[in-house]
């Protein structure tokens, strides 16, 4: 079974008494359906479930209609669980939201145990309806891209396998046939996460240049690039706001997007140059002209791709939690990750391959802020595969543990 801890969780609030919606919301084809109805078969009271997806003439009449069969279940199981409904990419739906405060304040006041689960692949969507009608009266539970831990256990994934092909569950039948799997990547992720999902959100004036800034940030991941070092690479390119509203989009969709610079002053931190990191590999490796083989051959790739691969384990790990994750860099003293929790700062460093490591950027950081530990990932220090394997929590509750056994 994948996705364990998003299943855990979800099941803890389900099973538990009707208190809110759990709203599930991640990039596309990461399984949120398919946990949906693992949840319907676990739990132990009667459920319905309805999908959007495919159809074009749903209205808000559709909602009031899916709502009603599940409330009719209800009545009929009569035991004291509830019954569990759920309406899967319900923000295709006009003003959907609405319709859905009003329901549920319906079964509030008369005291149906209806628990409602909505499912939806662009974060930014929902949380705007949740947000215009719904205050108060939801969980969002967002779901990333596939750990390495996931691959290796649905799939039996290397370590190689997954920093090539990136995760994604449904493509991973294909990746014999690497050019049938490229096709997959491109066509149902990025192309529909572009046209579909963004283009839902908001109205794009520059519909050429978003393509643009997500093949920027695919080439130049793991880069620092200054918003004018951008607009200097790319043509007919609007102004730096554009840009990075552009790139809060296709972070929003779990595509790409843009590290800031740790700092304790807030507005020094919004104003930094981003560090661009994609959250899946494959974006990368299926726009790329080398083979998984190939890939491998060429040092300075795979370098790039371990790396990018790590950078891709911290910011999905971090999704929904308190955790926070920056970049740090000052002249030619720089600092690959830095992690915050709360009051506790950890820095992640990549050791490069048949290099030692430059030490002058985590000496300068620790001078100034004083992390509670630095990570050093590759070579002697923390294996790479163990690292992916790893929940970032454990570092982070490991340093907090070992504080307070000191104090």
């Amino acid at each position: 079974m994948y996705h364990r801890l998003h299943f855990q969780k979800v099941m803890k609030r389900i099973e538990g008494p009707r208190l809110f919606m759990q709203v599930l919301a991640g990039p596309r084809q990461v399984g949120k359906s398919t946990l949906a109805h693992q949840v319907r078969k676990s739990v132990a009271f009667p459920s319905h479930y309805a999908s959007t997806d495919g159809f074009s003439s749903h209205n808000s009449d559709w909602i009031e209609e899916q709502w009603e069969i599940a409330r009719q279940i209800n009545i009929k199981a009569n035991n004291t669980l509830g019954t569990l409904l759920i309406l899967d990419e319900v923000q295709k739906i006009p003003h959907w939201s609405e319709t859905v405060k009003k329901l549920w304040d319906e079964d509030t006041l008369n005291n149906v145990n209806l628990k409602v689960m909505l499912l939806g692949s662009a974060t930014l969507l929902i949380q705007t309806g949740l947000g215009e009608s719904l205050s108060g009266r939801f969980e969002v539970i967002p779901i990333s891209h596939w750990s390495f831990e996931e691959c290796r256990d649905a799939f039996d994934w290397t370590l190689e396998q997954f920093v090539y092909f990136g995760g994604y569950p449904g493509a991973a039948q294909l990746i014999k046939d690497e050019e049938r799997w490229a096709h997959y990547i491109i066509d149902s992720i990025i192309e529909t996460s572009v046209s579909r999902d963004i283009m839902l959100m908001t109205r794009i004036y520059k519909p050429a240049l978003l393509r643009t800034v997500f093949e920027l940030g695919c080439h130049c991941t793991g880069r620092i690039i200054s918003y004018q070092k951008m607009l200097g690479q790319l043509q007919d390119a609007g102004n730096a706001s554009t840009l990075a509203h552009y790139l809060e989009l296709l972070s929003e969709v779990g595509l790409v997007g843009g590290l800031q610079k740790f700092s304790k002053d807030k507005l020094r931190q919004k104003a930094s140059s981003p560090k661009l990191q994609v959250f899946n590999t494959a974006f990368i490796t299926a726009q790329s002209h080398l083979s998984f083989k190939k890939a491998q051959k060429d040092t300075a790739v795979w370098k790039s791709l371990l790396e990018c691969s790590i950078g891709a384990h911290i910011i999905n790990a971090a999704l929904g939690t308190k955790i926070e994750v920056f970049y740090w860099k000052e002249g030619n003293k720089e600092v690959d990750f830095v992690v915050r929790k709360g009051e506790l700062v950890i820095t992640i460093t990549v050791r490069k391959p048949n290099k030692g490591i430059n030490l002058r950027g985590i000496e300068e950081f620790s001078r100034l802020y004083s992390p509670q530990q630095n990570l050093f990932i590759g070579g002697p220090g923390i294996a790479i595969d163990k690292f992916l394997l790893t929940p970032l929590d454990y570092w982070i509750d490991s340093v907090a543990e070992d504080l307070k056994e000191s104090a």
